[in-house]
């Protein structure tokens, strides 16, 4: 069914709506419990609708299962839910503005990082996108200023965090299908986020267990919109359109939790968005 970009743009822009609007739900919930126990619940729902949508492809649980490299699939799996748990803190300590701004920097991390870990040639062009892209980066956090702080290594950490998460995955897929390697995203990383979470269990009010039961519905949502994205298009076509998160989460960010947006943090993020887009745009160019 690949070959209708139109309708991939479609779904990839409603997918990161779905996403912005489960960041802002997560950053509501963490600002008031425990974010542990915020990502257990939440992991506790993306594994079961993993193991509902993996039981309906041929071959069902028993294919998914059959991995020749479980220890790397756990690791992902273990990498990503600390990767959710830092960006939320990210979003409660810097908002979800900023927060965005910085991570919108993980497919540079990504291209800077595919030569290490999986062999592949950077040219000149994305070298150049991703060291202007970091100088963006550099525009957000200000060192050497009384706005940079530790806090603003949290969202660095998420990105980076991200970008190896997507790295592996890459690799993984050499050898396991996509299925796969959801399943064992999801498996894994609900295993480890209750073995963590369960203890730092917190009551809940009512209108809040709304919010979390939200909270699931958009994470399996986004999910499934990305998966019908990439059934319809190339990944390369619509991975530019990745970025309009950052619009979502902005709005959401000063309509919602009265964010501020600085001028450092515009420039910046238009800075490693068009870089960002630049290098996927460049990827095409080398995988056509």
């Amino acid at each position: 069914m690949i070959g209708t970009p139109r309708l991939g743009i479609i779904l990839m822009i409603s997918a990161t709506f779905v996403f912005a609007c489960q960041d802002g739900i997560s950053r509501h919930l963490a600002g008031t419990y425990n974010v542990y126990m915020v990502v257990m619940i939440r992991y506790w729902f993306f594994a079961l609708f993993v193991i509902a949508l993996v039981a309906r492809q041929p071959g069902g649980l028993r294919k998914a299962l059959g991995t020749t490299q479980p220890i790397l699939q756990i690791f992902r799996g273990v990498l990503l839910v600390v990767e959710v748990l830092v960006n939320i803190m990210a979003f409660v300590l810097l908002g979800l503005v900023e927060a965005h701004a910085i991570f919108a920097s993980y497919p540079l991390m990504i291209a800077a990082l595919s030569g290490p870990v999986l062999g592949e040639t950077v040219g000149w062009r994305r070298w150049g996108a991703i060291i202007v892209g970091f100088i963006g980066v550099l525009i957000i956090l200000r060192p050497g200023t009384g706005v940079f702080t530790a806090a603003s290594l949290t969202a660095v950490a998420a990105a980076l965090m991200f970008a190896l998460y997507g790295l592996l995955t890459r690799y993984a897929a050499r050898r396991d299908s996509a299925m796969t390697s959801f399943f064992w995203t999801g498996i894994a990383g609900a295993v480890v986020a209750t073995a963590v979470g369960v203890w730092h269990w917190e009551p809940m009010n009512g209108p809040d267990w709304a919010w979390m039961s939200l909270l699931c519905v958009t994470g399996a949502l986004g999910h499934y919109l990305l998966i019908k994205t990439y059934e319809v298009a190339e990944a390369n076509s619509v991975q530019p359109f990745a970025f309009t998160q950052l619009v979502f989460a902005a709005l959401i960010g000063v309509a919602v939790f009265s964010d501020v947006v600085e001028m450092p943090v515009i420039i910046g993020g238009a800075i490693v968005v068009a870089a960002g887009i630049f290098t996927a745009i460049r990827a095409r160019a080398n995988a056509a």
